[in-house]
């Protein structure tokens, strides 16, 4: 059996493309970023012809995995928490048109926001569409699940969800493979208005969903993901969903943990275990990553005396990611604390690489935007983020993909001017096309920067979506193509850039600038890429 050394997010890449899937689809989003990038660059993959373009959103790649499926084949898509956000009227529906062929969701979550605006969890979202879950606790684990995920979407006709955390994306391990699955055939859904959600269809598909409920179920007690490890200290009971059993182990090395604990990676909750520990032990830990949704489950339905502790009353800090230490200090544990950072030692933040065309563009609408008082520029997100600290100071507003435009709107609805949304060439294409439609729509006083870097630069590089269609898109929206201008953010055209941006900040309606100059970091992976042969 061949074992590869491998990050989660490879070990789910790799055992997609030994389970014989179709497709995959994504938009670039940490930590998830590398399970496409790794089908990607598979000569395997190549070798299949499985499809691995990146998408212009996470709501297109869904839909696109969705119709995929419904072809018979089995299909991926990949997406970061904040990405299902984007993803969620077809997400939550799948569960009611079901699958076809096998289809999984890898919703990749971010606590401690390492390159995030929030830490939520995806299980409450998979939880409210009522589709079964997987959560490894390890990377062996992904590789399993992936295969054991395709085969119960197909048993069941039902889209799973694999929910993973940053530590296990960006680690690695041994990884046993698999034999290598075909491909499936095209073969169209037995019932052709499967996948037609009018209300007399949904109604009755809803129900079979519901009535699924207690086979979910039954697979979570039964598949083995699901552990129940019985230990002699019945004083306390554990338990662990996904990557939290790691933080626990590493302070039993030789598995000498003496109190029972239930190990839970696979969703719906599996009851009877849950019970089975209850009923044997005096009190509950519960060690999760992300939301305390097990420790509320268990706080409503076994709410009967016995102490339960986690993250709700404070045993567990309530938000970041968990550790050994974390976890030490919760078993009441003793730990070794590292030494204190002097107060001599100062932070450093992240700023934007040298030679950033970003540089110039924002130099350039902070001294255009010099006589107004501040507070009149609304981001978006991207590497032009980092605008909003110093030296730069530019920008005032980062929420989600898109919010610049339709925020810089409603500012001017609000009477606001001059009102600026500063949006990326990738973030554009992915979320902002609409808004900008909107402001046309309405005649709205915006100013409209898209900085175009002609690539997607803050996750790595990979291909923009928006890449020689910017000011077409802009025509077709609508914008005078008067005020539609391309820009070239150099230092030298700094003079120039100021009077163009100056201009169009006195203009009553929505102008739209594209200050365009590639990438520093694309242009010399390019470089060291011919120089390599490549």
């Amino acid at each position: 059996m061949q074992k590869l050394l491998l990050l989660g997010d490879e070990a789910i890449a790799q055992a997609a493309i030994d389970a014989g899937i179709s497709g995959i689809y994504a938009y670039p989003g940490t930590p998830s970023t590398e399970i496409t990038e790794f089908v990607q660059h598979s000569r395997e993959a190549k070798e299949k012809g499985i499809r691995s373009a990146w998408s212009t959103n996470e709501k297109t790649a869904m839909e696109a995995a969705l119709g995929m499926s419904y072809a018979g084949k089995r299909a991926m898509v990949c997406m970061k928490h904040v990405g299902l956000n984007v993803a969620a009227d077809p997400f939550v529906n799948s569960a009611i048109t079901g699958a076809n062929g096998g289809l999984i969701i890898v919703a990749a979550d971010d606590p401690s926001m390492h390159s995030s605006q929030n830490e939520q969890d995806s299980r409450a979202f998979a939880k409210f569409a009522l589709m079964p879950v997987l959560e490894p606790s390890n990377q062996q684990e992904a590789y399993d699940m992936v295969h054991y995920g395709f085969d119960i979407s197909e048993k069941y006709k039902i889209p799973v969800m694999l929910r993973i955390t940053t530590r296990l994306a960006h680690s690695r391990a041994g990884v046993a493979k698999k034999d290598s699955k075909n491909q499936n055939e095209i073969k169209l859904p037995t019932n052709l208005r499967q996948f037609v959600l009018l209300p007399s269809i949904a109604r009755k598909q809803y129900k079979s969903l519901l009535e699924n409920q207690t086979p979910f179920e039954i697979e979570s007690e039964n598949s083995g993901f699901n552990q129940y490890i019985d230990g002699k200290n019945k004083k306390l009971g554990i338990i662990t969903t996904g990557i939290a059993y790691n933080y626990l182990m590493e302070n039993y090395p030789g598995n000498t943990l003496e109190h029972p604990l239930l190990k839970i990676t696979q969703y719906p909750v599996p009851r009877k275990l849950v019970d089975k520990l209850y009923n044997e032990c005096e009190e509950i830990l519960v060690l999760e990553e992300g939301s305390p949704m097990i420790e509320e489950l268990l706080r409503g339905l076994l709410d009967k005396g016995k102490k339960i502790f986690g993250r709700l009353d404070g045993t567990v800090p309530r938000d970041g990611e968990l550790n050994p230490v974390i976890v030490a200090k919760a078993m009441g544990l003793k730990t070794e604390e590292g030494l204190n950072i002097p107060g001599n030692v100062v932070g450093r933040p992240p700023s934007l690489c040298a030679g950033c065309p970003h540089i110039d563009s924002v130099v350039a609408l902070n001294q255009a935007l010099a006589k107004y008082a501040k507070g009149n520029v609304f981001s978006d997100i991207g590497c032009y983020t980092l605008a909003a600290l110093p030296p730069y100071e530019s920008i005032n507003s980062c929420v989600d993909m898109g919010a610049s435009i339709t925020m810089a709107k409603g500012a001017a609805d609000a009477g606001l001017k001059p009102a600026v949304a500063v949006i990326g060439d990738s973030t554009f294409t992915h979320s902002g096309i609409t808004g900008l439609l909107d402001a046309v729509n309405d005649k709205s006083n915006i100013t409209v920067v898209i900085l175009d870097n002609a690539t997607t630069g803050m996750t790595g590089g990979q291909n923009s979506s928006a890449f020689g269609h910017i000011e077409n898109i802009c025509k077709g929206l609508g914008v005078e193509e008067e005020h539609i201008i391309v820009m070239n953010p150099i230092r030298s055209k700094n003079e120039e850039n100021i009077a163009i941006i100056k201009k169009e900040l006195e203009y009553d309606g929505v102008s739209v600038l594209i200050p365009r100059r590639e990438c520093i970091q694309t242009i010399a992976r390019k470089s060291k890429e011919k120089r390599a042969g490549k």
